[in-house]
């Protein structure tokens, strides 16, 4: 992502943060507890919502612009936390390394959405928590898909590869995790084209 793009990057989010999306955060993230892993962990926006029972916690952000944002606020948290370049399709640690794993607004611009959840069933324990809050295709609304798709090349070449219409809740069902609670919802004050969200938690099994 572009330098100038990073640093404006939550500025940009600030009115979708403050209409619901903190607060989504808030409540996927307190519940999680032991070792956990972030992927594209951007800014940091996460990074003062994970509770005390959190006593392990890798932040791992591939682009070196969004990894110096994220590393200035790791730096005034209270968290002890470890910061890594590395991207989802390579997660850099062995199998069933982590109790919980979390991609908040990730898999809709990973290069290879099925590799990125592999790898994230690959370093859960068995058991272990996915957490995931991501936009998907507005299958509900064939004149919001539409435009999706129409958008979409040109959307993706200015937005860090971001797609408007992956079918994520398949993607994550295709890779053998158990959904544990799933919610659809419009994400207020979003533009159309990246309102129409999933989020929850699914298990690995």
């Amino acid at each position: 992502m572009l330098k100038v793009a990073a640093r404006l990057y939550d500025r940009i989010m600030s009115g979708v943060e403050e209409g619901g999306l903190a607060e989504w955060r808030r409540s996927l993230l307190d519940p999680l507890s032991g070792r956990v892993l972030e992927i594209g962990a951007g800014t940091g926006a996460n990074l003062d919502r994970y509770p005390e029972q959190v006593t392990e916690l890798v932040l791992a952000e591939p682009d070196r612009h969004m990894r110096s944002q994220l590393l200035r606020r790791v730096a005034g948290s209270e968290h002890t936390v470890e910061v890594i370049g590395s991207a989802g399709e390579d997660i850099p640690f062995p199998e069933a390394s982590f109790d919980a794993v979390v991609a908040t607004l990730v898999l809709c611009s990973v290069a290879d959405q099925g590799a990125v959840l592999r790898e994230i069933r690959r370093v859960l324990r068995p058991g272990g928590v996915f957490v995931f809050l991501e936009h998907v295709a507005c299958v509900n609304d064939p004149d919001t898909l539409r435009w999706q798709r129409r958008i979409e090349p040109l959307w993706r070449l200015v937005s860090g590869n971001c797609h408007l219409t992956r079918s994520t809740e398949v993607a994550i069902t295709a890779t053998g995790f158990v959904f544990d609670s799933i919610e659809h919802e419009g994400m207020s004050r979003a533009p159309a084209i990246v309102r129409s969200t999933i989020r929850g938690t699914a298990i690995r099994q």
